[in-house]
């Protein structure tokens, strides 16, 4: 695959650069083409980000990931090719991106990969249930 050029993923300044946050993107529209065959493969991406000095701005984002539709790549090639783009633009304090790929040949295929900064130690992480855990706030 080319090298991404600069202009294609943007940032913004993160408005709360003092606090650990974490942004989470689902992108389900991804596609590309399988290197062996040439047919299409389909994957939601999940993208999980703790922003340093910076965010990703997501219309650039969207059409980065657009411009794989036409590219050949193996699942494992695009998700870590995916991951290393967006972390070298932001440089965050940690990230993760979970590829989720429709069949193929009876296979699904996830591929998960994440990067931390040498310098950040997450806070301890506090549950509050929720809706989805089946519990209310007061039990």
């Amino acid at each position: 695959m080319p090298p991404l050029k600069k202009s294609i993923l943007e940032t913004f300044t993160n408005p709360a650069p003092s606090r650990n946050y974490f942004i989470n993107m689902e992108i389900p529209e991804f596609t590309s083409l399988c290197p062996l065959t040439g047919q299409p493969d389909f994957a939601t991406f999940k993208l999980v980000y703790v922003p340093d000095k910076l965010c990703v701005e997501l219309k650039s984002l969207k059409l980065y990931m657009w411009s794989y539709r036409n590219k050949k790549a193996f699942h494992e090639k695009l998700t870590n090719k995916i991951l290393d783009d967006i972390a070298r633009v932001s440089k965050p304090k940690f990230i993760r991106l979970k590829g989720r790929f429709f069949v193929r040949g009876g296979i699904f295929t996830t591929i998960t990969t994440e990067k931390k900064a040498k310098n950040w130690n997450p806070e301890e992480y506090i549950h509050v249930p929720s809706v989805e855990d089946g519990r209310s706030y007061v039990d």
